[in-house]
């Protein structure tokens, strides 16, 4: 029988800890949060590696869904400097474990899924694990939640060529936005700042995700 558990805190020591994420509470909600459930059931054995999970297939018209790696995840938590008194916007949530980890850290999580089956999962599993101050909204992922804008802080969970303007409008006078943008090799970790109607971005690490469907940068001419 697998030790989810003994997983859990290999996860956290190996992949958390060893990367500079000095936040207790990340560390505390990572270690507490089975990610596990938040997976196929076919893959739970391989819930806490490092690398990053299918949570949807590719189909026609459908490009795949991951679950992030956790180390990656816990750094752009970590950069989003998430305070217990926080409103979160958590985009692309997949099946939810983002979500229940922002929840642990945070006042109350909207998260946005485009995919109907997704939202249903995630809302399912939090509501199992009697997460109660988090939902899962199905809507489109450049467009956010505007309803209960504004946040104070906004996770992109994949990478994206840029950032919608719709998303940057979203946020409170001095919260902060962090995704990755820019696809393999060539991804940096970014946390922009809103102040007043400013925005700032400030790149801090290298890190490769699966693009977010919809991210992608609008075709420019040359001639």
């Amino acid at each position: 029988m697998t030790d989810y558990v003994e997983l859990r805190r290999g996860m956290v020591d190996s992949q958390v800890r060893a990367n500079d994420v000095t936040d207790l509470r990340i560390v505390a909600a990572m270690q507490e949060i089975p990610r596990e459930r938040f997976v196929p059931a076919a893959m739970k054995s391989l819930a806490y590696i490092d690398d990053d999970l299918v949570v949807r297939p590719a189909s026609a018209g459908q490009a795949a869904r991951y679950l992030i790696e956790p180390m990656v995840l816990a750094k752009l938590i970590h950069l989003a400097e998430v305070h217990a008194d926080a409103l979160v916007l958590d985009v692309g949530a997949g099946t939810g474990y983002s979500t229940a980890i922002l929840a642990r850290l945070s006042q109350q999580v909207v998260a946005v899924e485009d995919d109907a089956e997704l939202v249903g999962t995630a809302n399912a599993v939090l509501g199992d694990l009697a997460i109660a101050n988090a939902a899962v909204m199905q809507g489109s992922l450049t467009a956010g939640w505007a309803p209960e804008a504004p946040y104070d802080v906004i996770l992109l969970n994949g990478s994206v060529d840029e950032v919608p303007a719709a998303l940057f409008a979203q946020l409170k006078d001095g919260g902060r936005l962090v995704a990755v943008v820019g696809r393999g090799g060539a991804g940096r970790a970014t946390v922009y700042t809103k102040v007043g109607q400013a925005v700032s971005e400030r790149v801090v690490f290298n890190a490769s995700l699966p693009p977010l469907p919809g991210f992608e940068a609008a075709p420019r001419f040359t001639f």
